[in-house]
């Protein structure tokens, strides 16, 4: 069967961000779009001697219009040339289990279409990204080729065959692909077969431990089944929103205190489970809320570096660990009180990929509800669930007395990230380039607020595996104290611009420590605002998400 060559011509703004290319559904089902970035992702990652060994892994969160770009994705992957293609069933892959796919079969590389915590359906967003044969997320370096050979289409390569039954397990040809309808569980749950100790889980719940794990209609609802219920042995009813839908439901499938409220609301009452849970669109983020206790994911890195050694995987240490620059510098404690490297990178966990491959680094995170590890090259929600139950059960005590444990021994970081969604563009930009240029004029010795500066600049990285070097990664405003303000346009949305600021105080007062965090924040707050005049020209007198 011969390939078809259709004709087309560059559409403008396909460059991936720091997640892939996120765009409205009605952008990619625009005649040529989804097609045009198809071929520019093959025309960028092309080896030399072609697709004809290689094989290709797809899959992602079973949002609206996913099982349709999986069908031109195959049909365009055969076209230009792979050997192989596997795929998950019914199209879905978490993003995870598909960078754990993609290193257990030794694969060229994966697309994993998602648009991760954005909103699905008709009216929503859709997202696709390529990881490489590591498992993980294409480098700048690939994403700028991407971005170039997209600029320079004149045709895409595809089929005419009938769609693939991507219901169906087994085995599939186009053309001469080979392909694979694969069990989207069945790899990740051997690798946390391997992680973990299940035998100690399973008592764990026997033993009448409850926990409350919310899919949100996302694509770990069938993973948190076989996981949590079938092999460990929780009670029916664990898993709340566990069927994958097109739309999530009508939800946001973010893993936040605004769009898992109900949890959060559950787990403050007086009848609350042991542990609270949830994942969002594509897998990859957690939230942790004990009974009475919410864990921010600045202190979730840092309490499990410092428990990690209690599950059989990182019973013998950790090598490093890494946060992005805006994750509170918790983790920073307990590394040196390791006795190991800690690395600050850009937000985005292709950064940590390097670090990983080397061996530099076994945990790493974000503060976006993003925690992993080297068993994949992805940030994995169910992970971090399974680790933090493995801590509970080795500890054999309450999230509650964990926090308050590593706090009196570390001190705490109280940390707040306020999200500031669907601003003008053109406001946004203005803002982070005025304050920039605030920031600039600034000193050492330079006070503001009653602290004294100690560094203002905008973040820029040199990763220190291939020297590689990344900048404009956010601007920060740190202080003697060791208090920070950070301020960061997202790249993870479609309209308008999200402007996220960052703010951070030390504390090991042990008065301190039992803060409200927000109070505890409050002068930095307003100093933020003072600084950026966020207020003044956004209009918006509180932010849309407190995290």
């Amino acid at each position: 069967m011969s390939p078809i060559r259709v004709p087309t011509r560059p559409i403008p703004g396909m460059k991936p961000g720091t997640s892939g290319l996120r765009k409205r559904v009605q952008d990619f089902r625009a005649p040529h779009y989804l097609e045009n970035f198809l071929q520019a992702v093959f025309d960028a990652v092309r080896p030399p001697e072609g697709f004809g060994a290689a094989t290709l892994v797809i899959g992602g969160d079973g949002r609206y219009f996913n099982r349709e770009a999986i069908q031109t994705a195959l049909r365009m992957a055969a076209a230009n040339g792979f050997a192989r293609a596997l795929v998950g069933r019914d199209g879905l892959l978490s993003t995870p289990a598909a960078s754990a796919v993609i290193r257990a079969h030794g694969a060229f590389g994966g697309l994993i279409l998602s648009a991760s915590h954005n909103p699905g359906g008709p009216d929503g967003d859709f997202g696709i990204k390529f990881n490489g044969s590591n498992g993980g997320p294409a480098p700048e370096k690939v994403t700028d080729a991407i971005h170039a050979a997209s600029l320079a289409l004149d045709h895409y390569l595809t089929l005419d065959t009938p769609d693939v039954d991507l219901g169906r397990l087994g085995p599939f040809a186009l053309g001469e692909l080979q392909g694979e309808v694969i069990d989207p569980v069945a790899d990740y749950l051997a690798l946390m077969r391997r992680l973990f100790d299940f035998d100690a889980l399973q008592r764990l719940f026997a033993g009448g431990f409850r926990l409350a794990f919310d899919a949100m209609h996302a694509v770990t609802g069938p993973y948190a089944t076989a996981i949590f219920e079938q092999a460990l042995g929780a009670p029916p009813g664990t898993v709340r929103n566990g069927r994958p839908l097109p739309d999530f439901g009508g939800h946001h499938p973010d893993p936040n205190l605004v769009h898992a409220r109900a949890l959060y609301d559950e787990m403050m009452g007086p009848d609350a489970p042991d542990l609270g849970a949830a994942s969002d669109g594509d897998g990859d983020r957690n939230l942790i809320i004990g009974r009475g206790c919410f864990v921010s994911p600045s202190d979730s890195l840092a309490m499990l570096a410092a428990n990690a050694h209690l599950a059989p995987a990182y019973a013998r240490g950790l090598a490093g660990v890494a946060r992005s620059m805006p994750t509170s510098g918790a983790v920073d404690r307990v590394a040196a009180r390791l006795g190991i490297p800690c690395y600050e990178t850009p937000t985005g966990w292709k950064f940590f990929g390097n670090l990983l491959d080397a061996g530099r680094i076994t945990l790493c995170g974000e503060e976006s509800a993003g925690t992993g590890s080297d068993h994949v090259r992805e940030k994995d929600g169910v992970w971090a669930v399974l680790l933090w139950l493995s801590v509970l059960a080795a500890r054999r005590c309450s999230v509650t007395e964990i926090a308050r444990s590593h706090w009196a021994a570390y001190g705490r970081n109280h940390y707040t990230r306020h999200d500031h969604e669907d601003l003008d563009a053109d406001v946004a930009r203005a803002l982070m380039r005025d304050l920039a240029a605030r920031l600039a004029t600034l000193a050492p010795g330079d006070r503001l607020g009653g602290r004294a500066v100690r560094l203002s600049d905008d973040f820029a990285y040199l990763d220190p595996v291939d020297g590689s070097r990344s900048t404009g990664q956010g601007l920060r405003l740190v202080f003697e104290d060791g208090a920070r303000i950070v301020w960061r346009l997202s790249g993870t949305g479609t309209v308008g611009a999200t402007l996220r600021v960052y703010l951070e105080r030390y504390t090991a007062d042990p008065a301190d420590i039992a803060q409200d965090t927000q109070a505890a924040l409050a002068d930095l707050v307003a100093l933020a605002d003072e600084l950026s005049g966020l207020a003044a020209r956004t209009g918006r007198s509180e932010p849309s998400v407190i995290t």
